[in-house]
């Protein structure tokens, strides 16, 4: 499995409800072993094992490890951002509305698997664009997406107000302050996890600067 992946080979994987029970259970052992392991530190092989299935299995779902790497991807994306798309815009409380929305964006970019998924996509990224490409566009734009849908809302019903800046700018000041500190912190001290108490105090600064600079 030496193929390098490149951009022409960046085909979109199915969603994993897509899939046969065999290509679930070959995925899964994917999943536990890139994230264990990272990306270069994993084999189809090791991958087969976990599975309990054979090779000739592993390849008659995905062509190789690169593909079945994405397919990964794209499942823990889905499931990290399936929370967001249930949060809800309801007019009448800013603060309230935007603090649901906070806690839910911290619990995707917080979880530990989206960290280790995280890790080893930022390291193999330089060496396999498409790889980065996958987990930003399947990942981080589709919460973008949502956190600007929000914002558009919370405009439309007269309680913030973009008067100097665009919705797009807007979404990406929000995402960064949200994330910010305490994403970085995690990445680079994964012995210490992030307390209740210092994420409830991340998620009032945020809302508080925001309201305050463009609240109505």
């Amino acid at each position: 499995m030496t193929k390098e992946l490149t951009n022409s080979q960046s085909t979109t994987p199915p969603s994993e409800l897509e899939l046969g029970a065999k290509a679930r259970t070959v995925l899964q052992a994917a999943r536990k072993i890139f994230l264990t392991h990272g990306f270069n530190g994993a084999t189809t092989d090791m991958i087969q094992r976990e599975a309990g299935v054979s090779k000739s299995t592993v390849y008659a779902h995905f062509a190789n490890k690169e593909t079945l790497f994405l397919a990964v991807i794209k499942s823990e994306c889905e499931v990290f951002t399936a929370s967001i798309h249930n949060i809800t815009f309801k007019p009448g409380n800013l603060t309230e509305n935007l603090r649901r929305l906070g806690y839910a964006y911290l619990q995707v970019a917080l979880a530990e698997s989206a960290m280790a998924l995280y890790r080893v996509v930022i390291a193999e990224a330089p060496r396999f664009p498409a790889l980065g490409h996958m987990f930003y566009n399947s990942g981080p734009l589709v919460v973008k997406g949502k956190v600007s849908k929000y914002l558009t809302d919370a405009v439309a019903s007269n309680e913030l107000n973009f008067e100097t800046i665009s919705i797009e700018e807007a979404t990406d000041v929000f995402v960064a302050l949200m994330r910010s500190e305490l994403h970085l912190l995690y990445l680079t001290h994964p012995d210490r996890p992030i307390t209740k108490d210092a994420i409830d105090r991340w998620v009032e600064i945020t809302i508080d600067f925001l309201v305050r600079s463009y609240g109505c």
